[in-house]
């Protein structure tokens, strides 16, 4: 315990921070951007309504107007993070809807733009795992040959019944060629991740950190499942309400899952905060600090690091 506790600081998982700390010599403050692209489970061609749980704004609510160009949007978030963060260095994070979901010139275009900036030292990158095109990839490959290039799949859940009912569109397997073909150009693969949705159980989230252990990912994102106005979730929940989880919960679940995950997996989130005029439930998460502090807590006290459970029999695939 004690080398794993000195390892990554005073937390007991491999916090974001650190590794940045770690890599760059620095705190980066990740800029939200909008590229203006929708997603093909809006336009029509797998779906119109977006998975169950996405806002209008595609999980991207706190990004700006696309209207604005890159350049724009990038001086504007900077203003907006200014009195919480003194440095010059940023990650240049597209998160709104799909954003590979466009020509490859398009991508190119904005892609370029953003990374060639002498503030920003990373390109983050939000997308489905069905809309990486051979030429997209290339792309992707070329650009993490000037700067670092990361990847966020929303993969959610490796359960296909939970997957139907979210609507998630794709199969496993379409995740899993994403992941090698990303890796093969050495670009950095970070996984999304919800806890707590309706009809999973504890192991049920379990065994999707267990299955990413075996992936060949770098990092990953801990969600909490958090219902937000004007989506079909919260539809479903005013129809038919199901047990959401309750911060103690989500606590002992999160806690869980760190120690059953692999060491060297950078934990990128550990909860979620949607915009509160949009929330529906759970309140409590509104306050994220208190939730990061007791969680944090809840490891110290139950002496938990990352890692802890971890055994390479319970990969699916070997790395």
């Amino acid at each position: 315990m004690g080398t794993q506790t000195v390892r990554w600081g005073e937390k007991r998982y491999h916090s974001l921070d650190h590794y940045l700390k770690e890599q760059f010599g620095e705190k980066l403050y990740k800029l939200s951007l909008n590229g203006g692209m929708t997603c093909p489970n809006r336009d029509g061609t797998l779906g119109d309504k977006g998975c169950i749980f996405c806002s209008r704004g595609g999980s991207g609510d706190f990004s700006p107007s696309p209207a604005l160009t890159i350049d724009e949007q990038i001086e504007s978030a900077k203003k907006l993070v200014a009195a919480k963060y003194s440095g010059s260095s940023y990650i240049a994070y597209f998160q709104a809807y799909t954003n590979t979901y466009a020509p490859c010139e398009y991508l190119r275009r904005i892609f370029t733009e953003t990374i060639r900036r002498p503030d920003i030292r990373v390109l983050s990158i939000a997308t489905r795992p069905d809309c990486l095109g051979e030429d997209v990839l290339d792309l992707l490959g070329r650009l993490n040959g000037i700067k670092p290039v990361w990847v966020e799949l929303g993969l959610q859940t490796i359960h296909a019944r939970t997957a139907q009912f979210i609507r998630r569109g794709y199969g496993l397997p379409v995740f899993e060629q994403a992941v090698s073909a990303l890796r093969a150009r050495g670009i950095t693969v970070i996984v999304h991740i919800i806890l707590g949705l309706p009809g999973e159980e504890e192991e049920h989230m379990l065994s999707t950190v267990r299955f990413l252990n075996g992936m060949d990912i770098q990092g990953i994102k801990l969600q909490l499942l958090h219902i937000l106005k004007d989506t079909d979730l919260a539809d479903f929940y005013q129809k038919q309400p199901f047990c959401v989880l309750s911060m103690e919960e989500y606590i002992g679940i999160t806690g869980r899952c760190i120690a059953a995950l692999r060491p060297d997996i950078v934990i990128h989130r550990l909860t979620g905060d949607g915009p509160r005029s949009l929330l529906v439930t759970p309140m409590w998460s509104t306050d994220k600090r208190k939730v990061l502090n007791q969680i944090q807590a809840h490891l110290k006290k139950n002496d938990i690091w990352q890692g802890k459970e971890f055994h390479h029999d319970n990969c699916i695939q070997a790395l």
